[in-house]
């Protein structure tokens, strides 16, 4: 979930300025768009989305996004992150070369908090 929600975020933030490159802007709309064709032009995902876009430094409407992210479960569709890869290729390549956006869990784990964390292991 770390991918997509950095590659909305870095998309959103993009679309808010005129001086983004149009690669990164290309992708976010793509990234976009598949999320419309999978949930809905009105789902709450794209809505909340929507909003970041108009104010991408809010910390609520980031939380907002993380949250529907959460409940849309797409973390696990194999387009979706290959678009947030894509996205995140051109905005921020050597964070994504180096596993910036990639948490593993394994073991019992009640909750997770990361950040710019690389790779993080906890088991029993």
């Amino acid at each position: 979930m770390e991918l997509i929600l950095a590659a909305l975020i870095a998309g959103a933030t993009a679309a808010a300025k005129d001086t983004a490159a149009v690669a990164v802007k290309d992708a976010y709309n793509g990234l976009k768009d598949l999320l419309k064709k999978k949930l809905g032009e009105t789902s709450d995902l794209v809505d909340a989305v929507n909003k970041l876009e108009k104010s991408p430094d809010r910390e609520d409407r980031k939380a907002t996004v993380k949250t529907e992210l959460e409940i849309a479960k797409v973390n696990d569709d194999p387009e979706i992150v290959k678009k947030a890869e894509e996205l995140m290729k051109q905005e921020d390549p050597e964070g994504l070369q180096g596993g910036k956006y990639n948490i593993h869990i394994t073991g019992g784990i009640q909750g997770v908090v990361g950040k710019n964390s690389g790779t993080v292991n906890m088991g029993k």
